[in-house]
């Protein structure tokens, strides 16, 4: 017997087989990207969540295209955003967002979540947001929204060639261990404990990404915990990082390398990249002037010493120029800042990136 298709029913079924077509066509000189983390590369997903851990507000998104906030803790672009301009594509959208459909998954999608951390404990007090696990999970559901789209063998070989942004571990230590004194974590751990604690929860959630099939991942360190204007407020009468805070972040970063270096070592290829976010933000607050900043104590926006204290809101100090703050808000940088921290992880010596930067994984990539 005939099957019969109407010339409507057959239009959604002809336009999956188009965009299949077009994909294999057009990826030679693209590839997905995809960003998992906390509020230094969330673009957007808190604003669909119940969470105070939000940026959907002004002044947030003041230098932002459209002048309007958009969920990125930032003045205007974001790390995620920075990069992908400079690959040559659109920026991903958050997967929260209704828009996310159709020809936009095919550029990837950002599953990041202002507050989390590598622990599920971490950022309890933000109630509602994507821990870390539950970003995995969300790409496993994109991987079958993918599928649909362009068959199971053109998103294994969408997600093998995309570029991966992985950024955490910041919050573990602000947002769990310091944020009170005699939290739960730093009666339960010695900071010496803890560190590698941390690392090795870390360690189970890039494995878990690797078997989800990307080739290419950039972990981010923490940054100088302890020189962000929200702890100098409430810890530095004289404006010196905070020596504690800077221990964790020196504890923390070395041993993220050894880490990283060890999986890859186990896999047999440099899948996961170092990007030393601390040196690139060190180089900042030692030095402001060389990079043309006036201050890397005071943000833009907030309130109290240094604009340390509370959230960035209307109703705060407003910098009249961004670009000459290193810091946009009590612990998010510039998009200037962001700028100077994605050429790094463009053009970096092996001072900030191991075993290479992404010009050079991009290279690769194009001749294999």
């Amino acid at each position: 017997m005939a099957i019969l298709f109407s010339s409507q029913s057959a239009l959604p079924f002809l336009s999956l087989i188009l965009l299949a077509f077009a994909y294999t066509g057009s990826q030679a000189d693209a590839r997905a990207f995809f960003v998992f983390g906390d509020s230094l590369v969330d673009n957007g997903n808190n604003n669909y969540l119940i969470t105070s851990a939000r940026a959907d507000s002004p002044p947030y998104g003041i230098d932002y295209p459209t002048h309007r906030p958009t969920g990125r803790f930032s003045n205007g672009l974001n790390i995620p955003d920075i990069i992908s301009e400079h690959m040559g594509t659109e920026t991903t959208m958050p997967y929260l967002s209704p828009f996310l459909k159709g020809e936009k998954l095919l550029v990837g999608a950002n599953f990041a979540s202002a507050g989390v951390g590598i622990l599920n404990d971490t950022g309890i007090q933000f109630v509602n947001i994507i821990r870390i696990y539950q970003q995995l999970n969300f790409f496993e559901q994109y991987k079958q929204r993918v599928s649909a789209l362009i068959g199971e063998e053109n998103t294994k070989k969408l997600v093998e060639e995309s570029l991966v942004l992985m950024t955490l571990g910041g919050n573990d230590f602000v947002n769990n261990y310091y944020l009170v004194p005699y939290s739960i974590r730093s009666r339960q751990y010695a900071l010496k404990d803890y560190v590698p604690f941390v690392i090795s929860e870390y360690k189970k959630v890039l494995q878990r990404l690797y078997e989800l099939g990307p080739r290419r991942v950039i972990v981010t360190g923490t940054g100088p915990l302890g020189c962000v204007p929200a702890e100098l407020a409430l810890h530095s009468p004289n404006g010196e990082c905070v020596a504690e805070l800077q221990k964790a972040a020196s504890l923390f970063n070395p041993q993220l390398v050894q880490m990283l270096d060890q999986i890859n070592q186990d896999i047999g290829d440099n899948v996961f990249i170092a990007a030393n976010t601390n040196q690139m933000h060190m180089d900042f607050i030692s030095n402001p002037e060389q990079f043309g900043f006036t201050t890397s104590k005071i943000a833009c926006c907030g309130q109290g010493p240094y604009n340390g204290l509370g959230l960035c809101t209307p109703l705060s100090n407003l910098c009249p120029n961004r670009d000459l703050y290193v810091f946009w808000d009590p612990f998010h940088p510039s998009e200037r800042a962001n700028r100077i921290i994605v050429q790094q992880i463009l053009g970096g010596s092996n001072t900030y990136m191991h075993p290479m930067n992404l010009s050079t994984i991009m290279a690769l990539d194009s001749r294999a």
